[in-house]
């Protein structure tokens, strides 16, 4: 691409409604399949899910993968093989490295509400490592008009949750008057998804362009800087730039 970023509009993802689940991937997953969109580094799999209530995904396999949800409304519960169990809630974020292979469920805990969230796959920086479980809970100030390292395996950039591959999530409700900013620097690529709400983005690379985001948008970026204003849920992963995956 020639400018620094490229972006995907909401309508541009895969889109699929199944009654009890709404689904929208950023990347090839299911029955979504483009092998020009397979990955952006090492993010393979960016679900963006709406889970009716009492409903879910039964118990499934998976392996070699580092695999992240983090709930913006609603409660999800989660069980799996390790014995790992436990139930998330609205700002927080649920880990499991798959690693030499797990079982787990996942549900929408509540009978009454739906559940939001967004789901994202990582390759690992490590293989055959055994499987496991964690999650975290953060409140709106952990966040708000600030960016929440939640997830990293940069050295140098502490978080609360550890990755083995070199990436890092970060997660912010920007609101109205506030600005955020955030580099992506040479050798690395950055995903920038707004969950809710709308933001303008001023990417600065040599030159400058302004972009408008809306709720399920993204921005693929290159090495730049980032400047936000608006009233927007945010989800920002700093990756490294990893050949595309089958």
């Amino acid at each position: 691409m020639t400018a620094p970023f490229q972006v995907q509009r909401s309508s541009e993802r895969g889109h699929f409604d199944h009654g009890w689940l709404e689904t929208y991937h950023s990347f090839s997953f299911a029955q979504y399949y483009d092998p020009d969109n397979l990955n952006w580094g090492a993010l393979r799999v960016f679900n963006d899910d709406r889970i009716a209530p009492g409903q879910g995904f039964a118990t499934h396999p998976h392996r070699d993968m580092e695999i992240l949800t983090y709930v913006l409304a609603g409660e999800l519960e989660h069980r799996d093989s390790t014995g790992g169990a436990g139930v998330v809630r609205s700002g927080g974020v649920q880990f499991m490295s798959a690693g030499t292979g797990i079982r787990h469920s996942e549900y929408n805990h509540s009978p009454e509400h739906p559940l939001h969230l967004v789901q994202m796959w990582v390759l690992p920086g490590r293989y055959h490592v055994p499987p496991s479980y964690g999650q975290t809970d953060f409140c709106l100030l952990d966040r708000q008009n600030r960016w929440l390292t939640v997830a990293s395996g940069q050295g140098g950039i502490p978080a609360p949750i550890a990755l083995t591959q070199a990436a890092t999530l970060r997660v912010a409700r920007l609101e109205t008057g506030g600005q955020l900013g955030h580099p992506i620097e040479m050798g690395r690529l950055g995903f920038l998804f707004v969950a809710e709400g709308e933001v303008a983005v001023e990417v600065a690379s040599g030159g400058s362009d302004r972009v408008v985001l809306h709720q399920g948008d993204a921005l693929r970026l290159l090495p730049c800087t980032i400047t936000l204003t608006g009233c927007a849920e945010l989800v920002l992963w700093d990756l490294p730039p990893l050949p595309p995956t089958t």
